[in-house]
C-alpha cells in the first residue's frame, strides 16, 4: 500500500470527485485542499456545481483540459464504476477509491473492473495518511483504519507501471 501511495501521491495532475460545495459536507473537500495547499495541480469534480472551495468545479474528467494523471474517488460506491470507466477511457492509470472508518467510496466491483483493464486502484485509506501531505492524526488514522481492513495492506499493480508518471498528450 504505502508504494502504490507513494506512486500516486508522486501523480502532479490529480482530479478529486466528489467535491462539495459547502465546505466539511465531503470527505473529498478536506483532500482536495490539501493537495492544492501541498502545490498538487487539482481540480475538483462535481457536475452539480460551477465552482467549490472557491475553484472552477468540472462536470467529468473529460470536462478537464489536459487530462490529469490520477483520480481520488470521494462519491459514494455506487459512482465509483462510472468514474472508473471514464478514467479508463481517458488513459487514467491511477484510481484511489476514499475510505476511512465506514464505507467509503470503494466499490469492489468497479476495483476488480479497474485491476482488470491495468489501472492501479487503491481502495481504501486516504491520501492524506501517506507522503507529505499526511498528517499526526492522518499517520494515526492509517495504522488503526489497517488493523480494520479499511486500508489494505497490499494494492495489486499492474507490471507495466513502472514509470507512475504517464505522458498525459500521448492518450
Amino acid at each position: 500500500m504505502e508504494e502504490a501511495a507513494e506512486r500516486f501521491l508522486a501523480l502532479r495532475r490529480i482530479a478529486v470527485t466528489g467535491v462539495s460545495r459547502k465546505s466539511g459536507e465531503s470527505a473529498a473537500n478536506p483532500v482536495y485542499v490539501r493537495l492544492r495547499k501541498a502545490g498538487y495541480e487539482v481540480f475538483a469534480v462535481n457536475p452539480n456545481a460551477e465552482e467549490v472551495e472557491g475553484d472552477r468545479a468540472y462536470p467529468s474528467l473529460s470536462a478537464i483540459d489536459g487530462g490529469v494523471e490520477a483520480v481520488v474517488i470521494a462519491t459514494a460506491p455506487q459512482h465509483a464504476m462510472g468514474t472508473v470507466q471514464e478514467a479508463e477511457r481517458l488513459g487514467v492509470r491511477h484510481v484511489w477509491m476514499h475510505r476511512g472508518a465506514g464505507e467509503g467510496s470503494v466499490s469492489p466491483e468497479a476495483v476488480t473492473w479497474g485491476r482488470e483493464r491495468g489501472i492501479t486502484v487503491l481502495d481504501g485509506g486516504c491520501p492524506l495518511m501517506f507522503g507529505r501531505t499526511s498528517d499526526g492524526l492522518h499517520r494515526f488514522m492509517c495504522r488503526w483504519l489497517t488493523r480494520t481492513g479499511n486500508v489494505p495492506r497490499e494494492i495489486e499493480t499492474p507490471d507495466d507501471q513502472t514509470d507512475p508518471r504517464p505522458d498525459l498528450d500521448g492518450r
